[in-house]
């Protein structure tokens, strides 16, 4: 079996066009990794939150985040000033990756106000997929897919452009 791959995710999926996506690409991904998505609880934030209260929903969120983490783990951080990386190059660096021993990657994907800086800190790195901001639970579809994507491409398997 390939590498070990878990999504660490703020929030659960309530859209069922969403979790359909995230199972197709779950199954999809089966032969080529070993896939595992853990969720932790987000915070309810109440409308128009303070800057104080964001403060508060990402120091909690990013509590339980890290508490999901394991020492040993490689952890990419989602974040909008990550490293931008084009499909072929986020594929070479998976497998530069797994070369160098690290075979198992916690990607971490953030609640509606990102991710603390205590995760960030604990972050081996930070990719970004856009400067623009996407839903928590779309970009957990757009990151299975990349996932997918980048296996298809080392394998030298066709993959539509």
């Amino acid at each position: 079996m390939g590498p070990r791959i878990r999504l660490l995710c703020v929030g659960k999926i309530k859209e069922k066009f969403f979790r359909d996506a995230v199972a197709e690409y779950c199954k999809r991904l089966r032969r080529y990794c070993s896939l595992q998505i853990t969720e932790v609880t987000d915070e309810k934030t109440p409308e128009g939150a303070s800057p104080a209260q964001k403060d508060q929903v990402l120091q909690r969120e990013g509590e339980r985040l890290l508490a999901a983490i394991r020492e040993k783990d490689y952890v990419v951080a989602l974040a909008i000033d990550g490293q931008m990386r084009n499909s072929v190059e986020l594929a070479g660096h998976l497998q530069i990756l797994n070369l160098r021993g690290l075979s198992s990657i916690t990607l971490v994907i953030g609640g509606s106000f990102g991710l603390s800086a205590q995760v960030l800190a604990r972050a081996d790195e930070k990719l970004s997929f856009s400067l623009m901001t996407f839903p928590h639970q779309l970009m957990r579809v757009i990151l299975l897919e990349q996932i997918y994507r980048a296996f298809r491409i080392s394998r030298g398997e066709p993959y539509h452009k």
